[in-house]
């Protein structure tokens, strides 16, 4: 169940940096980020616009994280 969770979390940040990639040409610094949605820890879908207004959004991406490397 956990390699299943793993392997599907690993495949939508290869897919959001897919996306991003081809969309990169037409952001610019200053420009809104697109809305996403990902799974919390808990496996409930979380969308970036739900914090829209608030103060401010970190996105941290950890190379390694639960990994034995």
């Amino acid at each position: 169940m956990r390699l299943g969770s793993f392997i599907a979390t690993g495949l939508i940040v290869l897919a959001l940096g897919w996306r991003a990639k081809s969309q990169a040409a037409t952001l610019k610094v200053g420009d809104k980020a697109p809305d996403f949605a990902l799974p919390d820890q808990n496996g409930a879908t979380v969308k970036l616009s739900r914090f829209r207004g608030k103060k401010s959004v970190v996105l941290a991406f950890y190379i390694r994280a639960f990994t034995p490397g």
